[in-house]
């Protein structure tokens, strides 16, 4: 269990306590659980959906997306801010992207693509549940934990220590992949939407890989953030715009 209580920790804010700071091993085994933390994070927001069932689509689609915020502690959100810093005033340069990305600080570029990304996303929830597709709210969160560690098998780290490092060096490869595979087959079983948004992940999954392979030889978790952020509002946008 101490992989999965990892994976919940890292990538919620929800009460977790570890027993001391975990092995190298165990750290890298945590990957294999992050599609079951999208799953929980998903299920919340589902059945938090439900409940406001009989609210406004457009209040439904403001408390959804905060409780969605919140449970991840805005830890993604935070990436796509720092890349998208790093992207517009790294000029192109490797070394300097690197070292913009550093910097806690938010610059214009972070806040506009933090509140386009946000407002995306409101829009295609209100859409979405205006038309009682909650499964949705179920599959996109699940679907971007997938890539996030999918990005972390196919692609170098770029940045040496650290914690992103630690998960690379530590990740048990072949059973990633098993265990990646069986979520998306899982997902085409039992979610209407899922081709739909596998097709425009997979699209936004290779796009993205590829201008941090161009820019930076290989990925860092601030932009294995931004994937997880750009994934989620590409799918929520492609299955809005599909359901009218």
């Amino acid at each position: 269990m101490l992989p999965f209580l990892i994976a919940l920790q890292f990538l919620t804010r929800l009460p977790v306590r570890l027993p001391g700071m975990p092995p190298p091993e165990k750290t890298g085994e945590s990957l294999l659980w992050y599609p079951m933390v999208g799953v929980l994070v998903g299920t919340i927001l589902w059945l938090l959906g439900n409940l406001l069932g009989q609210a406004a689509p457009v209040l439904q689609a403001a408390i959804v997306l905060a409780v969605w915020v919140a449970l991840t502690g805005a830890l993604h959100l935070d990436g796509l801010a720092d890349t998208a810093d790093a992207w517009v005033g790294g000029f192109g340069d490797r070394e300097r992207t690197l070292t913009i990305m550093k910097d806690p600080r938010s610059g214009p570029m972070a806040v506009v693509a933090v509140i386009i990304v946000l407002l995306l996303k409101f829009a295609a929830l209100f859409v979405l549940l205006e038309h009682h597709q909650l499964d949705a709210v179920l599959l996109v969160p699940w679907l971007a934990r997938v890539a996030l560690p999918g990005l972390l098998l196919v692609t170098p780290y770029a940045r040496p220590g650290g914690l992103g490092q630690v998960l690379v060096d530590h990740m048990p490869k072949r059973l990633l992949r098993l265990v990646l595979a069986a979520h998306v087959i899982v997902m085409l079983l039992v979610i209407r939407e899922s081709l739909i948004a596998l097709l425009m992940a997979v699209l936004l999954f290779l796009w993205l890989r590829r201008a941090f392979m161009t820019r930076l030889g290989g990925t860092t978790g601030d932009t294995a953030g931004a994937l997880v952020e750009l994934l989620e509002c590409g799918v929520l946008v492609a299955l809005a715009l599909t359901s009218t």
